[in-house]
């Protein structure tokens, strides 16, 4: 089996990118929801550091200073966040951990959207950058070369 992130189209200028991990969900919930990770497998947002700014996080990213509000902890595996962008532009980015009935692990699903301007190669680097991520997340939980289990998250 592949377990390299997949894309899948869902019409003009949407994909879902999913990995399977072999971890249970609530564990790559825990590690996934906590934002001072961030730095430790999504590079494609955070930076070095993840700071708290009120009720959202703030992070220099590749995009430059961005605010990220995450929805509220929950028992459904929703990860969503909303990014705010140098220019003002806030993104809503679907972030879903599914338990996998019957079977070990969990896959993780984000819903990778275009934007008004965004040209096919811009949501090809994005996609890109979403696959590495991902691809960070499932090694960091599964004790691979993004880091092990039980690592102390970086202090913020």
């Amino acid at each position: 089996m592949d377990d390299s992130p997949d894309p899948q189209e869902l019409g003009p200028g949407s994909q879902e990118l999913r990995v399977h991990i072999d971890r249970p969900a609530g564990e790559v919930y825990d590690v996934a929801a906590d934002p001072r990770n961030l730095p430790r497998w999504a590079a494609g947002l955070a930076g070095r550091r993840v700071e708290p700014e009120g009720d959202h996080w703030v992070t220099d990213s590749p995009m430059g200073r961005v605010r990220v509000r995450f929805a509220p902890r929950n028992d459904a595996g929703v990860l969503d966040h909303d990014v705010t962008l140098p220019t003002g532009e806030t993104v809503h980015n679907p972030l879903r951990v599914h338990a996998l009935e019957g079977g070990p692990g969990c896959e993780v699903v984000f819903t990778l959207r275009g934007r008004p301007g965004m040209s096919a190669d811009d949501l090809a680097r994005d996609a890109e950058a979403v696959a590495a991520d991902l691809a960070a997340l499932k090694a960091l939980v599964e004790g691979g070369p993004a880091g092990r289990p039980g690592d102390a998250a970086p202090r913020v």
